[in-house]
Parts: structure tokens; sequence; C-alpha cells
């Protein structure tokens, strides 16, 4: 595909796989500010169909963290508004504050105070991004809400259906397993079958203000990594002291700040030299504030139970295989039990898989198509 500012309107319009021609259609584009949802809504604009631009404003970034800079707030949202400007488009900024802060930011920090590992990243495509903006599209009458995302959605015999990025480097696909199929029939992600490398060109050529910004590195409220000074902020009670324990012995071993400053796999910052072997977070007990450490042979676990499940499409016979961290590699597993309509089910590990953490999604893919997921409740180790 070119990356000039001559690529056709009819391939810019095949991006988006419209059901009528692009000059009859019209697509509201989610506009975070960054570079990929720009030149989302770049090619929109090229496609000749009617483009409306919408960012939601998730919060007040520098009250949150005294820097500016971060999706969906402060200076990301001068940076939307200024591309679609350029594009010639209207855009649209909602505030959303209250609901990324009930849904989102409080229950990141339950979580963790529950000893548990959140995923913010989904609750927020789960609730205030995907929920919001798609009444609004609604609302707008567009004929599909187009984002920035790096997935395929490709249709299949009985559907449309989420597939992983082109570019493995790039791939969301684990952040979008909570998608429902009437959510992906009106969903359109044009750049899940491009490297970034094209992205930035075609932000480039289109002369965007924002083709070189760099890309979040952090969950978005989180800039500078440190979980523990957000939840600690929100809920203060997160800063109770405990007990390090040898999981095996039962020995104290030493003392902790907060269950919030760790995560099941966790091996670094314990603080507990003098041991024959590393040691790692086994299990968190959060009603007792206690941090329970192993070696690595204790975090072996042969399934992992998994609640508030979704299923996208039909559940093939082939080899399945699950992430159960975003940046894990995919490993076969089986299920014993339904996936879908909010059902549990028990992922089934072929080998012992390490560091699986409570309140961590698993996703459940069939070669590259996402059939489903839900949150980890909890797990069998091996030999339990």
């Amino acid at each position: 595909m070119p990356v000039d500012l001559d690529i056709s309107p009819a391939v810019a319009a095949d991006l988006f796989d419209l059901p009528r021609p692009a000059h009859d259609c019209r697509i509201v584009v989610a506009m975070s500010g960054g570079v990929d949802s720009s030149v989302v809504a770049a090619l929109a604009a090229r496609s000749e169909a009617e483009v409306i631009g919408v960012t939601l404003q998730l919060y007040d970034y520098g009250a949150a963290s005294g820097r500016k800079g971060a999706c969906c707030a402060g200076d990301d949202i001068q940076d939307a508004r200024s591309v679609a400007s350029r594009l010639g488009f209207a855009h649209y900024v909602h505030d959303h504050e209250n609901a990324f802060r009930e849904n989102v930011v409080e229950a990141f920090a339950d979580e963790y105070l529950a000893g548990r590992t959140p995923v913010p990243c989904i609750r927020c495509n789960m609730g205030p991004k995907f929920t919001d903006l798609f009444a609004m599209a609604h609302e707008l009458g567009a004929d599909c809400l187009a984002t920035g995302h790096y997935v395929r959605r490709v249709m299949g015999p009985a559907g449309a259906e989420l597939h992983r990025a082109a570019d493995p480097a790039r791939d969301q696909s684990y952040f979008l397993y909570a998608t429902t199929e009437k959510q992906l029939d009106y969903l359109r992600f044009p750049l899940g079958g491009m490297p970034k490398t094209m992205v930035r060109e075609l932000a480039e050529a289109a002369g965007l203000r924002n083709a070189a910004k760099p890309d979040s590195q952090d969950i978005c409220f989180v800039p500078d990594g440190d979980y523990a000074k957000i939840v600690t902020k929100v809920r203060p009670e997160g800063a109770r002291p405990g007990e390090i324990v040898h999981a095996g012995t039962g020995e104290k071993l030493g003392e902790h700040r907060g269950v919030v400053h760790y995560t099941v796999g966790q091996r670094r910052g314990l603080e507990i030299g003098g041991q024959p072997e590393p040691l790692y977070v086994v299990e968190i007990d959060a009603d007792a504030a206690r941090v329970m450490v192993g070696p690595k042979r204790m975090l072996a676990v042969e399934a992992a139970r998994v609640v508030e499940t979704n299923r996208i499409g039909p559940l093939p016979d082939t080899q399945l295989t699950a992430k159960v961290r975003s940046l894990a590699k995919p490993v076969p597993v089986t299920l014993d039990g339904p996936l879908g309509e909010g059902e549990a089910t028990t992922l089934r590990f072929a080998q012992p898989e390490f560091g699986v953490a409570p309140g961590q999604a698993a996703v459940v893919y069939a070669g590259d198509r996402v059939v489903g997921g839900g949150w980890i409740d909890s797990t069998v180790g091996c030999g339990a």
C-alpha cells in the first residue's frame, strides 16, 4: 500500500469494510491523541466517507501524576483536536472522568488491595472506551467505529472474527478478548495488517503533528510504573505492613510495606537475602497482609479457574492455546467447562505454567483467532 498522500480513496475505504459506497457512509474514529488513532482518522478521511472524531477525557492527567502526555488527557486531547482540524472533520471531547475513576482506577486499586494483579487496560476497553464510544457512535448515526488497535477483524463462516495483528510485536489482541460479537460487527481496526513503521510513514506523509510521538509504555494513569503509589493514594489502607513468609517452611523471612507492592511471580524487591536459592512470590494472603514466597518450582500450576468469560465465535475442535499474561507466549490448553456468557471454566495446561497470577486475564486462541477468555480467579498447583 502506498505510504504517501496519493493513496487512493478506494484502497483507504477497503480498510474499513464499509457496507455502502464510502461517500454515503459515516465513520466515527476513537481518537486518543496518539499516532495510531490519528492515522486511522487520516485513512478514514481519505476514503471519502464522512468522519467524526471522538475523544473520551478519562482523567485529569496533571492532577493524577504531575506529568503531561498520556492517552485521553491533557496535551493528547489537543493533539487529537489538531489532527481533526488539519483533516477537516468534526471532533468532540466527552468528559468521562467519573466513570473512568470508578470503573478502572478504583477497581485497579481494589484488586491490588485484594492481593490480585489487575489489567486495567482490559477493564477500560470493556467499560468507558467501548461501551460509551459505541453508544456515541450509534447516536451519531455512524456505519462503524474505528480504532487504532493492532488487531485484525476477519470475516469467517460464522461472522466477524478477532485475529492477532500481522505484526506480532504490536499485537493487542490480549487486551480485546472481552469484545462481544455484536461489538465486533461494528468495529473496524484498519491498522491490524500494518507494521508500526508504515503507520509512522503515513502520519508523516499526512503532515500530522504527532507523527513522531512516542508510544505509551505504561498504564496511562501510572506513567512511572509505580503502581503502589497510585494504589495507596486511592486506597491508603494499602500501606498496611505485614510478614514475608516462606510458603514451604512457614518461616518468617522479613517484613513488607503493604501487599500492593507485590504480585505472584515477582522476584525483585523482596529484600530477603541470604537464602540458599532464589525466592519468588507464590501467593498473597491479603486478609492477613502476608506475602508467601518460595522457590520457582512452587510457582508451577497445572490449571486455572477463569471467571466472567467471553467467547467470540464458535469454539473450534482444533488445539487451543492460551496467554495468561500480556507478554506471555501462548501455551497449549484444554477447557473443562463452558466458555462465554459469563460462565466459569477451567484451563488445563499441557505443561506446568509458571507465574499465573489471579486478577490477570487468560485469553484463548485457535491459531491466530481469539476464541475468548476471562479473568483468572484461582490456580491449582502441580501435585495439589
